[in-house]
């Protein structure tokens, strides 16, 4: 396997510096497909993991990033964003939706434009990791440039 930084990750970065951000992907080979995975890895605690979660609410598809120690409340989510139902959607619209695989998305790049919306347990910390196009390669940023950049809500996400 080659060093060469893959598409996704290029693409990233660039969407990144776009919004005027300048970040530093770090890849982990074994790859991190649960937060706590991305914890260990990273050497951080797994409430700065950023899961970017992808649900259909009313037939949106909306992008949720939740703090790696919650799990997110659909109920709060259909809510946050106006409507009724809320629904895990499958690979292919993930993909389709955002160009990453599960478990790669990453906040900037997408392939469309998504509505997002953002647990505030995120915003307690001084850096959260996010994914950079794979679920090998992760990034850190500061949580008020990741809300800045997106253009994400912050609001209670939070099941209790």
């Amino acid at each position: 396997m080659s060093d060469a930084q893959h598409p996704n990750v290029t693409r990233v970065v660039e969407a990144a510096a776009a919004c005027g951000l300048a970040i530093v992907p770090v890849r982990f080979p074994e790859g991190a497909k649960t937060a706590v995975d991305a914890a260990n890895a990273i050497g951080v605690e797994v409430g700065q993991i950023v899961k970017s979660l992808i649900f259909g609410v009313d037939g949106e598809v909306v992008l949720a990033y939740v703090s790696g120690s919650n799990q997110l409340d659909e109920k709060k989510l259909a809510s946050a964003a106006g409507g009724v139902a809320c629904a895990r959607v499958d690979a292919d619209t993930v993909r389709e939706a955002t160009g990453y695989p599960i478990g790669g998305v990453a906040p900037f790049g997408h392939t469309t434009h998504l509505r997002i919306f953002i647990d505030p347990d995120l915003l307690q910390y001084d850096e959260v990791w996010a994914a950079a196009g794979t679920w090998h390669d992760v990034f850190g940023i500061e949580p008020h440039k990741l809300v800045e950049a997106s253009g994400g809500m912050v609001v209670e996400l939070k099941r209790t």
